[in-house]
């Protein structure tokens, strides 16, 4: 009656379910694990760029500092850089208007913001489908080898405890596996997609600051 033993003894079926349950459940602890520390660095690393950028440092000179450093940039600074570089690349254009600087400068960032959201919410789509479907998955397998099990006692003249017992436990243990894979992964999901909106939240509040920063820049520009 041990775990291993019921594994054995169950139909081939059961034990195809039991295995597609256990890889499932290993692909999303992978997975978590991954969007844990993707999702903390995307939160680090734009407190750290909103307190620098929030110094009084110059634009330009945190735009060449980011330019430059070894590690790529990401996230709220890929946001600025794009921000920025579009900014003084319209500018430096003759003819062209504040409203014109304003709209592709803005444009820039909300296309690398929505890129740097999509690389967030990646793989939070199969945590949220493991959730759904595996404890279904777990049940068909349930349902089968309980099936088995009474069509093999429909053989029997008398049937006791002893002989249902082992079939229904090793029936049972799949939908405890599709249980096991779907409630870290529904917990996952819900905690990772909250923590995605509040980083989308950051970014969307600094492309909104940062606007308004470079609309006083671009209309001191044309007065003067």
């Amino acid at each position: 009656m041990s775990i291993i033993g019921l594994f054995l003894n169950a139909s081939l079926i059961v034990q195809l379910i039991m295995l597609a349950l256990v890889v499932i459940s290993l692909l999303s602890w992978g997975m978590i694990v991954d969007r844990y520390r993707t999702l903390k660095l995307a939160a680090t690393s734009s407190r750290q760029f909103e307190d620098k950028f929030w110094s009084g440092v110059d634009l330009s000179k945190l735009y060449n500092e980011l330019g430059s450093r070894r590690i790529p940039p990401s996230g709220m600074e890929l946001v600025f850089m794009a921000g920025y570089r579009e900014f003084v690349r319209l500018r430096n254009q003759k003819g062209t208007s504040a409203g014109a600087v304003m709209e592709g400068a803005h444009r820039a960032m909300r296309v690398v913001h929505s890129r740097e959201i999509d690389k967030l919410e990646n793989h939070l789509s199969f945590l949220a489908t493991v959730g759904s479907t595996t404890p279904y998955i777990g049940l068909f397998g349930t349902v089968w080898g309980i099936m088995n099990s009474f069509i093999a006692l429909g053989s029997v003249k008398q049937a006791t405890l002893a002989m249902v017992a082992p079939g229904i436990a090793e029936a049972l243990i799949a939908t405890a596996m599709g249980l096991f894979a779907a409630i870290p992964a529904v917990i996952a999901y819900n905690k990772f997609n909250h923590s995605v909106q509040k980083v989308e939240n950051q970014y969307d509040n600094f492309v909104e600051e940062f606007s308004g920063i470079l609309h006083r820049k671009a209309h001191s520009a044309t007065e003067g």
